[in-house]
């Protein structure tokens, strides 16, 4: 993850060097140490965080010194992050430093979660695949007069929600969702509840983290997880921030807003600039129109490998 990047940018004219440098700095350590990291390093939020973070920064170097410049921007959970850096409202360093601490404290409250668990069982998040949203929320609902810790998470396309809860709480409600008919649900290798009121107590501390951090109108169009709309203010996209750790991701509402700008502005391919190709395939699952392509594609072959 990431190393390609590197590898595309040898002779450093879009500074992902400099830019794995910073990050290193800022950090203490050198992030290159993460991107070839196991998987039960980067389950821990306060590592997954600055490595993706790091990559999608860097991946948006890369295309604008390849000359793809971008008309709107909008991000996926933590990947609205490096979009408020591309938009301008964040600087790249200040980027790079909040979510350090945002990784910190959503690792320390999701560690602090499980410690009060009577199983002891970490809390974290599984894809429902194969029922609609108001299903799944007419479900959680019912689990909500019970006392379950679980709710609704990420908003990802018309047939896949993310529940995000207690271990408990998600037992309950993969049971309950099974009656409903999903046709599988499946656990996240995440460190937490994120992304619910769980991780209220995180918010409010990020928020103080926040108070020293400027925030800029955006210099182009943004959008919001939040709200699924496009953000107006520095203002409005600081207050969304402190938000975000504990409301769901509206992705679906955020993919119609974009989709009706991308026909104002007469735009018909979306670029996926982060590690994976999870939103490319969201996309095309919500049937909007366009195409969503890889970053991937307009880096040489070689540097892949």
């Amino acid at each position: 993850m990431g190393m390609d990047l590197l590898r595309a940018d040898a002779d450093g004219s879009a500074g992902v060097r400099s830019l794995f440098d910073a990050a290193s700095a800022l950090r203490g350590s050198p992030v290159e140490e993460l991107l070839n990291a196991d998987a039960e390093i980067l389950k821990r939020t306060d590592s997954s965080q600055i490595a993706i973070t790091v990559v999608s920064l860097a991946a948006a170097r890369v295309l604008k010194a390849r000359g793809l410049s971008p008309a709107a921007c909008a991000g996926f959970s933590l990947g609205e992050y490096p979009a408020l850096a591309v938009s301008g409202v964040l600087s790249e360093e200040d980027c790079i430093k909040i979510i350090l601490e945002r990784g910190r404290i959503m690792q320390a409250a999701a560690d602090e979660i499980a410690a009060r668990a009577a199983s002891g069982a970490a809390p974290g998040m599984a894809a429902v695949l194969g029922l609609s949203s108001d299903v799944v929320d007419s479900v959680l609902e019912s689990l909500s007069s019970a006392s379950a810790d679980v709710f609704a998470a990420n908003y990802n396309s018309p047939l896949q929600t993310v529940i995000s809860g207690t271990s408990e709480g998600l037992s309950r409600a993969e049971a309950a969702l099974k009656e409903a008919g999903t046709r599988r649900v499946l656990r996240l290798k995440v460190a937490g509840p994120f992304h619910s009121p769980l991780m209220a107590s995180a918010g409010e501390e990020f928020a103080k983290v926040l108070e020293n951090i400027e925030f800029r109108d955006p210099v182009l169009p943004l959008f919001s997880n939040v709200t699924g709309q496009r953000v107006a203010s520095g203002a409005e996209a600081r207050k969304n921030a402190v938000l975000h750790i504990s409301s769901p991701v509206r992705w679906t509402t955020e993919e119609s807003s974009i989709a009706a700008l991308m026909g104002g502005l007469n735009i018909n391919r979306l670029v996926e600039a982060g590690p994976g190709k999870v939103l490319s395939g969201l996309w095309a699952d919500s049937g909007n129109p366009g195409t969503c392509v890889l970053y991937t594609d307009f880096i040489p072959v070689s540097a892949q490998s």
